[in-house]
């Protein structure tokens, strides 16, 4: 791709930015359009990319990237039709951990997308973390899980805080003790091979404190609130499409 265009510089869309980059895309080959110009200025003296109003950014590119919320996708496609002059369409799903780069980003091809089209955007996105390929009726599904799915980690991490700040522990005490926990299991899960299901069996002894808590979890319906949550994630998801 000689050219690529990036429509909304927000918090992901830096992140993607980045990622063109790192892939080895040019920074002068990015243009971006922004409507906070004082946005779009900080992005160019930081990476060097260009910037260009929407319809002259569109005309001009070989490969668009529309990094806006879903509630304005429609607003940002009435405004280009009359530009654009390519067909073939990914969809993608990333999520917000694509900042630290581990991100995770379900991609969907589109109808006549090339073999080297689909090359170059799994080829930037793996600098961004994991990928994987999905049809397009799942992205709602994804968007339940992996898209959304970081605030509920977050979520948690504020209720073990605060379980932890009720037992007496001060709050940098609990903070440091929860997260660097729910990080080292996480990187457990990731490199041990085994699963989550057999790494939970391990570590909890029959009748031990660590049965005692997940009893708690299982007495007040936990898989049926996650279950119920991600729903919701996904019936709003599809209701934005």
């Amino acid at each position: 791709m000689n050219q690529v265009g990036v429509i909304g510089a927000g918090v992901m869309g830096e992140a993607l930015i980045a990622a063109l980059i790192s892939y080895g895309i040019s920074p002068s080959s990015i243009t971006i359009s922004e409507k906070r110009k004082d946005r779009a200025d900080e992005l160019r003296a930081r990476y060097g990319v260009k910037v260009e109003d929407v319809a002259t950014n569109v005309s001009k590119v070989d490969a668009l990237l529309l990094v806006v919320k879903p509630q304005d996708m429609a607003a940002t496609l009435d405004e280009i039709k009359g530009s654009i002059n390519k067909s073939a369409v990914v969809r993608v799903m990333p999520n917000t951990p694509t900042l630290v780069g581990a991100g995770m980003a379900a991609i969907s091809l589109g109808a006549g997308v090339s073999a080297k089209q689909s090359e170059f955007v799994s080829g930037f996105l793996a600098a961004t973390g994991k990928t994987i390929q999905v049809s397009e009726d799942l992205q709602d599904a994804v968007t339940a899980t992996s898209g959304s799915g970081p605030a509920y980690f977050f979520r948690f991490v504020e209720a073990m805080v605060d379980g932890a700040k009720a037992l007496g522990l001060s709050d940098a005490d609990a903070t440091t003790l929860t997260v660097q926990t729910i990080v080292g299991a996480a990187k457990l899960l990731d490199e041990s091979g085994k699963s989550a299901t057999t790494l939970r069996e391990n570590v909890t002894s029959p009748n031990g404190t660590t049965a005692a808590a997940l009893a708690s979890f299982e007495s007040h319906q936990l898989g049926d609130v996650v279950a119920h949550a991600m729903k919701a994630a996904r019936d709003r998801s599809q209701e934005l499409a």
